[in-house]
């Protein structure tokens, strides 16, 4: 079967890039491995998404928005962020208060995000985009003369472009030859959603204790939110092996009391702690988007946001080449894509690894240096604007934006 696109990968990333060109015209096939009723009723993953301005607006061009219930919505205010394990810190806030904004985002549940695009794709009709379901990729090859890829069960697909959304071990990635740099933090995540006495207030926290790393989420119910907690796979295996009394005063425990008494409502998840960066994003009639483009460590929450700057990037370029009769696989349009993307994701992703490092690294210099940090942040105010400015302008990558199109500006052409 011949097509203009063929995606790999139908997670909320390769579905939104399928419904930014949904209506253009181009004949588009998206390839996933789960079958169809997963894709229309996807799993609770136990992540929480937390999505900036620009995110937002996408997810409304895009056609989502309305498709996700008020339950898995939720405002996030302000963001504090805290060190060690004095519980009478006061933290670093970034306040919504100084970003002219009401709100610095929203805090939105993963699968109702997957569930939306299916939905949006749905209610667009888009009889030019297939979906594809139980379809395990066996082998891809991309070249001047255009993309193949093969399944497990021998059906074969051509195509103009091939663009893989597969996840940050990507193996198209791998199997077209791009080299990628893997960051193993040596840490799991635990998921965990948790009722508390203490209203949260929409308040998300970052929590670098001394052993352990932790998070809050803001949910929609005020006294109900998503606990990340960031320990070694055996701290992680001991503390689920607790009884459920016993669980719920230990996380309590690890919050100092700040939230009163707290009680699991949900089943816990876990995953691994790897960040990915590709030398690239593209290669001949190829193209990276999501995880498989950058894979984000979740400390500063980007790496859906990144996925949805990855989708506009590409779809926009792809629409103006069509609009001027020109290919949508050119080198040039892929080479752009990769020139913005990179500028745009590059400094965070570097900035947030450091971060992680900075903050898990408990020798005494490391927790002076932390220190400094933090209080640096607290007395300056242009600092903390700069980085809400970013998260709450809709028009506006990430923080650091203006660096992005001051390097596009001065690449040569």
């Amino acid at each position: 079967m011949s097509w203009d696109i063929v995606v790999i990968g139908a997670g909320p990333v390769g579905l939104c890039f399928a419904r930014a060109l949904a209506g253009s015209g181009l004949r588009i096939a998206v390839l996933e491995q789960q079958p169809g009723s997963a894709l229309e009723n996807p799993e609770d993953d136990g992540r929480e998404i937390a999505l900036t301005h620009r995110s937002h607006r996408l997810l409304h061009d895009y056609g989502l928005w309305p498709h996700i219930a008020d339950e898995h919505i939720a405002p996030l205010r302000d963001a504090l962020v805290l060190d060690g394990d004095d519980e009478n810190d006061s933290g670093l806030l970034f306040s919504h208060l100084e970003s002219g904004q009401s709100q610095l985002g929203w805090l939105v549940s993963n699968h109702a995000i997957r569930r939306a695009a299916w939905q949006a794709l749905q209610a667009e009709n888009a009889g030019d985009v297939a979906i594809i379901d139980n379809a395990r990729v066996t082998h891809v090859e991309a070249n001047e003369h255009g993309a193949r890829v093969r399944l497990a069960d021998g059906r074969e697909f051509s195509a103009a472009l091939l663009v893989a959304a597969d996840s940050r071990f990507s193996e198209s990635r791998r199997a077209l030859g791009i080299r990628a740099d893997f960051l193993d933090f040596g840490r799991s995540m635990l998921l965990v959603r948790m009722r508390h006495e203490v209203p949260h207030q929409s308040v998300s926290w970052e929590w670098f204790g001394y052993g352990q790393t932790l998070a809050l989420l803001p949910l929609h119910d005020a006294h109900t939110s998503s606990v990340v907690l960031t320990l070694t796979r055996a701290e992680l295996d001991t503390l689920l092996a607790m009884e459920e009394e016993h669980f719920n005063a230990d996380i309590a425990r690890r919050f100092a009391g700040r939230l009163g008494a707290m009680q699991r409502i949900s089943a816990c998840r876990q995953y691994p702690l790897v960040g990915v960066y590709p030398e690239r994003f593209y290669a001949t009639r190829f193209a990276l988007i999501g995880d498989a483009a950058v894979g984000m460590h979740p400390v500063t929450a980007h790496g859906f946001n990144f996925g949805l700057l990855s989708v506009d990037a590409l779809a926009r370029r792809i629409l103006d080449a069509l609009a001027h009769g020109e290919p949508i696989w050119h080198a040039r349009l892929l080479a752009d894509f990769d020139a913005e993307h990179r500028a745009a994701t590059r400094p965070l992703y570097l900035a947030t690894s450091l971060i992680a490092r900075l903050y898990s690294d408990e020798r005494a210099p490391a927790k002076a240096l932390r220190k400094l940090a933090l209080g640096a942040g607290r007395l300056a105010k242009p600092f903390r604007q700069m980085v809400m400015h970013g998260l709450t302008h809709p028009d506006e990558d990430m923080p650091l934006g203006g660096l992005r199109k001051l390097a596009m500006r001065l690449r040569p052409h």
